[in-house]
């Protein structure tokens, strides 16, 4: 599988691909990830797109996390379901859609101009190029006001921090992958930021740490850029 790396190998920081490691993970499969940065579009050429994951399985190329969750389930329905149901499957349809139009935004905010500071010397003028394009203001900027972006991120996460204070995961007593892909962007900004975004006593940190220490602490073990 390609997975986003940041100038240090280790790090890898793409919500898309934590979804995915864990995904792979629930189903009990082995999976060799192999390091790709922002501008190797040539190296995944053959998925026909230029983004990860991308996930090689035997003949077969898969992108998006989304299809390959559902192409796991789908290849190898012996084990552990991602889904579990068509209903299942719709709510975590909604989780991705919410995830990416609320959460991602929000945590964006934060750490965007750490990202930056991590990414490969190769990919840096391209990051920073294309998002300020997209953003209309620098890096710097758009992460300037931090006490209103951690208030915009809280108020985010109340959704999820009140089925959580309830249930152990989303789908209840076992995680599923709709805790994947939210827990895929909290992920993202452990792996590229410094900076702690979740008060110990909130629900989700808590949440958030029971997926960590999911098979053999996968999430815990990733590595995180230190603090400056």
């Amino acid at each position: 599988m390609y997975d986003l790396a940041g100038a240090d190998p280790s790090l890898r920081f793409s919500p898309y691909c934590w979804r995915t490691k864990m995904a792979l993970a629930h189903k009990g499969l082995a999976v060799e990830t192999v390091p790709w940065r922002f501008t190797e579009k040539d190296v995944i050429a053959s998925s026909g797109q230029g983004r990860v994951p991308v996930l090689l399985d035997g003949d077969k190329v898969i992108s998006d996390s989304w299809e390959i969750a559902c192409y796991l389930d789908e290849a190898y329905a012996d084990r552990p379901a991602l889904f579990g149901s068509g209903d299942a499957k719709g709510a975590a349809f909604f989780i991705k859609r919410w995830t990416e139009a609320v959460v991602h935004p929000a945590l964006v905010r934060l750490i965007i101009a750490d990202i930056v500071k991590i990414v490969d010397p190769k990919d840096a003028g391209y990051f920073r190029e294309t998002r300020e394009k997209a953003l209309g203001v620098s890096l710097e900027d758009y992460a300037a006001a931090k006490e209103e972006n951690m208030k915009n991120l809280h108020a985010a996460l109340l959704p999820l921090r009140l089925s959580v204070k309830d249930l152990a995961f989303l789908g209840g007593a076992a995680p599923s992958y709709s805790d994947y892909i939210v827990f895929g962007a909290l992920q993202w900004a452990r792996c590229s930021s410094p900076q702690d975004l979740l008060p110990a006593d909130d629900p989700v940190a808590a949440w958030f740490d029971r997926l960590l220490k999911l098979y053999d602490g996968l999430g815990a073990k990733a590595p995180r850029p230190a603090a400056a």
